[in-house]
């Protein structure tokens, strides 16, 4: 087999119903249930949907995303401050990389439990994306 679904166990249907996973050939595909008729929707496409919202939400709050995570590892130095920064501004690479390596499954678990969630509809487009500790635009 090929790379595993990057968010498995985390992507729900739009009536709240969890997204299977199955394999096309090779290909990790979402299993979304249609009324009965299984949608097999490539998981690259849907993961893809997902890194791009999060790296519009990372555009230009580099630097305090940066200054924040070093205050949480405890390494408020420049040093880290600066590596952190570059690793945001190749975020793209990282998210490639990502989508080869995969998430741990402790990792995935713990964005479960924190209330990590994806929702799709039937054709694999992202229509939310629910993640702990944002807030609306409106707020």
């Amino acid at each position: 087999m090929s790379r595993k679904p990057l968010f498995a166990g985390l992507i729900e249907d739009e009536f709240g119903n969890p997204v299977e996973i199955a394999y096309v050939g090779d290909e990790p595909c979402y299993v979304v249930n249609d009324a009965g008729f299984k949608r097999h929707i490539p998981s690259e496409e849907v993961d893809r949907q997902v890194l791009d919202i999060m790296k519009e939400q990372i555009k230009g709050n580099e630097e305090l995303i940066s200054s924040q995570t070093a205050k949480m590892l405890g390494q408020e130095d420049l040093f880290t401050w600066a590596m952190i920064q570059s690793q945001l501004k190749n975020i793209d690479s990282q998210f490639e990389n990502l989508l080869q390596t995969g998430i741990p499954e402790e990792g995935l678990a713990f964005m479960g439990m924190m209330g990590f969630r994806v929702v799709i509809n039937i054709h694999g487009e992202v229509i939310r994306l629910e993640q702990p500790g944002t807030i609306d635009g409106e707020d």
